[in-house]
């Protein structure tokens, strides 16, 4: 009777023990294959949103050239508009004239515009590679963010 027991046992632990190493092993392979992503600037916590969207590998291989390309022309833009605004501020200093002002205000709009423009462009293209289930949950993901950024902290 207890060698009986002891078989019981032995059985349930070793039951127990395969399902954890079956569990790790699962959670292994499946966080091994997904490819990280290079952070994004714009988005909270240092990634994409897109990240959340459960993309397919052929989904990945072609979202990842499209952020790093949209991602190093904001980049530019950004590094633009810092230069302009430091400009700007030397201006405001001087009391330089009402049109150099003005001119560069417009210059900076010009470049705001790029911004819209580029950001449009790369949600376009984008919906491309989603399917419509994750074209709606990568849409709710920028609601959401959006009025993340509006709310007062």
């Amino acid at each position: 009777m207890r060698s009986k027991w002891l078989m019981v046992v032995l059985f349930l632990s070793l039951a127990v023990n395969s399902g954890v190493l079956v569990t790790l092993g699962y959670h292994y392979y499946f966080n091994a294959s997904q490819t990280p992503s290079a952070p994004c600037p714009m988005s909270p916590g240092d990634s994409h949103l897109y990240q959340s969207l459960g993309l397919s590998k052929v989904q990945l291989s072609k979202m990842e050239p499209a952020a790093q390309k949209f991602h190093g022309r904001l980049g530019e833009l950004a590094a633009a508009m810092e230069q302009k605004k430091k400009t700007l501020i030397t201006l405001l200093q001087k009391d330089s004239d009402p049109v150099s002002i003005e001119n560069l205000r417009k210059e900076m709009a010009i470049i705001q515009d790029e911004v819209q423009k580029e950001v449009i462009s790369h949600i376009t293209e984008l919906k491309k590679i989603l399917d419509p289930g994750q074209q709606q949950r990568f849409f709710d993901l920028m609601r959401k963010s959006m009025i993340r950024a509006q709310s007062p902290e």
